[in-house]
Parts: C-alpha cells; structure tokens; sequence
C-alpha cells in the first residue's frame, strides 16, 4: 500500500457520530493526496450545517496524522451533492421504503414498552437509566420518549435544551447521549413552548412518526416510555407493535399497585407480553441499620402475583416476575436533576446498582424466536 492509500484507510475508519458508521462505508471520504509528509484529506458531510462536523473534520485529521510518515493534515470539507444523499437514505434504509416502520415482528429488535398505571412512580427515571445501563453492556440502544403531554426523557439524559434531530432528506438521526440513541416531541417544540395540548389523531401520528421517520439504525433494543395509564398513546402503540413487550413500573404503595396492574392488563389484551415487573421508590437503609418504608411495601411482588394470574376466561398467563425493587435514593434524584444518570455516576448507589442488575437480566433473558420470520434463504 502507498502512504496515501494508508491514509485513506485510518480515515474511512472513521466513525459518523450520528449515523454511528464508517465515513468510508457512508461514502463521505473523497480525496486523498499525499505529498512529501503532508497529507490533504477531502469530505463530503452530509448536510450544511451538520452538527457532527467539528467532530468529523478532527477525528478525520487525528486518524490521517497517526500514520507513520504523515506530519502535515490538512482537511477540506464538503457536502454532498443531493444524489449522493438520496443513494445513502436509500443505503441506510435497507431496501425498505421510505416511512415504513422497521421494528416489526420480523425484526431482531426487542421493542419493550416501559408502563405504568398512574405517574409520579418513576417510571421514566427508570427508563432512561435502564437505557444508558444496556449501553453501557455494549448493546445497541434506542429510546422513544412517548409520553407526549409529560415528556422528561431529554432532560433526564442531559440532552440539552434545543436539540433537534439532524435531518437528512426525509431521514431524521436521533440525538444520542450516553449512546443511547433518542427521540422525544420536546426537541420539536418552538422556542418559548412547553405544553402540548393535542387530542387522539395528532397523538398517534406523532408516535407513528417517531417509529418511521427516526432512523435508528441496528438496535439491540428499543424503549419506549409510555405515558402513564392506558389512553390514546397506549392504544395506538397495541395497534402498531402487537408484539412488543411490556415491564411494568410500580411502587410499592398499595394504590399504585392496583392501577399498574390494570395497565399490564390492558397490553396483555393487545398481544402484547409483560416481562416483569420493576418496584420503584421501594424501603430504603439508612447508614445506622435504620429502614424506611416511605411508600409501604411489598406492592412490586402484588402487581407480579396479580399479572401472574389466571387472565380472563380462565387463560392461563404466563409468569411475570418481579424483575427488580429499586430503593429511594437522593443520588437517582440527584443524578436526574443534572442530566447524569445514576448508573454512570455512581453505579455503586444501591439505586443505581439495582437498575444495572435489572439491565444484565433482561439483556442475558433475550426473547423468543417464535412467530418471527428467520433470514433464510432456500437454494
């Protein structure tokens, strides 16, 4: 190989830190010219404006000056032209048609709706923590903020105020923090909102939206975090994803209980499979030996014993453990406040390594093959 053609290798291993690929597979690596121990490197981004940019244009210059006889880099950066964008939508898409919702039954991606029956349980701490948990076991992560009216996702990742998904054509790539890669209708709201007032139609289209025009790419897993109760949103996503599957959030306040119970039951009736069971706010021990009961105890292992039940007409449900209790603690609140979730803060807070164990069960529990179509392909 050529000093130019050793370069243009470091430099196509560069990874796109939205699209999460190599520049050179994403076709954004143009030229590369050599002269003496001077290297000029061209790229073409995919947008005006694209966001990633600086991190591109230095991860491209650091990847061409690591190689042995480069002491000069000089990057010129580009855009691509409107076909060149259209060829790798197209690429990225996978021969699937533009707006067609890829987390099917057929798909390899596990798809768990995180519920509850009333807000104020935690239900979306819990989410984005357990999502930032599965990243951080080298899983492919995606988060959809669903809960439209009471969204927090962003916040609770430290996604700052005014970020938006980058578009590209009719693709939108997610925002991704703690790579985790996210989408909430708060990073759509003009400047000065922060009220959505909109009624069943413009609900489940905004959802549908979500699930066809966000490109997440390969995912592992995909969260949602779903509203509290079982309205509008919650019918719309038994309708467009029969198959997902549902962890239901409690506390352990006997109150709570009841109301999460009906909302394992209503997706239950939708096709829909609840895995388990999270007790949230659950006793916590103080330094002194001391426990405190804010909110009771025992309704996580209620609401298990409930869903795990004889279901209507005598059906027999399927086991629904209780998959975890995570205890009160000022660290999870602290960690939501500032943007940085617990499990990467302080992953020995007894919240904090609950949730983590949570993450590895359900990462190590997988889900069935069944009903699903195999790749293969008769010769």
């Amino acid at each position: 190989m050529t000093l130019a053609e050793h370069v243009r290798a470091a430099v196509s291993a560069v990874t796109d830190p939205e699209l999460r690929r190599p520049i050179g597979d994403l076709d954004m690596v143009r030229d590369v010219a050599v002269e003496g121990n001077a290297a000029t490197v061209s790229i073409a981004l995919t947008i005006v404006g694209c966001p990633a940019a600086r991190r591109i244009e230095e991860d491209v210059r650091d990847a061409a000056a690591s190689v042995s006889g480069i002491a000069e880099v000089t990057v010129d950066v580009g855009v691509m032209t409107p076909d060149e964008r259209r060829a790798l939508t197209e690429r990225l898409r996978g021969g699937r048609a533009a707006r067609q919702m890829p987390f099917g039954p057929d798909s390899l991606t596990r798809v768990i709706l995180v519920s509850s029956g009333k807000g104020g349980v935690g239900k979306s701490t819990v989410t984005a923590n357990l999502a930032v948990a599965l990243a951080q076991q080298g899983l492919r992560i995606g988060l959809v903020d669903a809960d439209v009216h009471g969204f927090s996702i962003p916040g609770l990742l430290g996604i700052a105020p005014g970020t938006q998904p980058t578009r590209i054509d009719d693709l939108m790539l997610p925002p991704v923090a703690h790579d985790v890669k996210t989408v909430s209708i708060g990073m759509f709201l003009r400047e000065g909102e922060s009220v959505v007032a909109w009624r069943g139609p413009m609900l489940h289209r905004t959802v549908q939206q979500f699930l066809t025009d966000v490109f997440f790419g390969d995912l592992d897993v995909l969260l949602i975090d779903m509203p509290p109760g079982t309205g509008d949103i919650a019918i719309s996503i038994g309708q467009i994803l029969p198959h997902a599957e549902v962890l239901v959030v409690t506390t352990p306040q006997p109150a709570a209980a009841e109301v999460a119970i009906r909302s394992g039951l209503v997706a239950r009736r939708t096709g829909q499979r609840v895995i388990g069971v999270v007790e949230n706010m659950a006793p916590y021990a103080l330094p002194d030996g001391t426990v405190i009961d804010l909110f009771g105890s025992g309704g996580g292992a209620e609401v298990a014993k409930a869903l795990s039940a004889p279901g209507d007409h005598g059906s027999i449900a399927e086991d629904v453990p209780l998959l975890a209790s995570i205890p009160l603690s000022p660290a999870l609140r602290q960690g939501g406040d500032a943007g940085m979730p617990v499990v990467l803060e302080q992953p020995e807070d007894a919240a904090g390594a609950a949730i983590i164990s949570l993450a590895h069960t359900i990462a190590h529990r997988g889900r069935g093959l069944a009903g699903r179509a195999l790749p293969m392909r008769l010769s």
